[in-house]
């Protein structure tokens, strides 16, 4: 008797997101410059005056899809694309379009929170939130299938994890706040969406 695996589905969520990241870059480019403040708020940028005095909640989504500078945005899309098809595949399309979704909004709001006690009229935006939130996920479904999926194991991407939380504290203009909820938020959430594939059994 052996185990045979239905074969995951093609992940293109994934690459829709990253796309979007990319096309909305090029846009800022063209209407004025990603790493010019003014045209980062005019455009969607979190901003904590805009969204607790004129209830702009719609910040808290686009921003995901604002990067200051070209390095911001290929480091991030780097990382999306190495990691993101990984989760994907583990939780579904629709799974994992909502669960980038919440990570990203989740981690915007935290940071707001955050700010409203901090720095008032700081500027903030990227994909890092949602990004954090699809590592905080694969911790989850790592450790869920007995510390392996594809090829990653637990060691791998919790090492990652803390590495790229320590690079964000040794910089300057990094929202650690919204790495550390992302993180979390992924986890709790991936708990919540993740279920470990059937197995199905077929003798010889």
């Amino acid at each position: 008797m052996r185990k045979v695996f239905s074969g995951s589905p093609k992940p293109w969520i994934n690459g829709i997101i990253i796309v979007l990241n990319i096309i909305y870059f090029i846009f800022l480019e063209v209407v004025g410059s990603s790493e010019d403040s003014r045209t980062m708020v005019q455009y969607g940028a979190l901003y904590t005056p805009l969204i607790i005095e004129q209830n702009e909640y719609y910040r808290l989504v686009t921003a995901m899809f604002m990067h200051f500078g070209i390095h911001h945005l290929v480091n991030n899309m780097l990382v999306l694309f190495v990691l993101g098809d990984k989760l994907e595949r583990a939780l579904g399309k629709v799974k994992y379009l909502l669960f980038y979704l919440l990570c990203g909004i989740g981690a915007n709001a935290v940071s707001i929170v955050f700010y409203l006690h901090t720095e008032f009229n700081v500027i903030s935006a990227g994909a890092s939130g949602a990004i954090f939130g699809v590592v905080g996920g694969l911790i989850y479904v790592v450790i869920a299938n007995r510390g392996r999926l594809e090829d990653l194991d637990t060691r791998q991407i919790v090492l990652m994890a803390i590495f790229s939380l320590y690079l964000g504290f040794i910089n300057t203009g990094t929202n650690n706040t919204a790495h550390i909820s992302g993180t979390l938020i992924g986890f709790v959430l991936a708990a919540v969406m993740y279920r470990k594939p059937a197995q199905r059994i077929s003798g010889n």
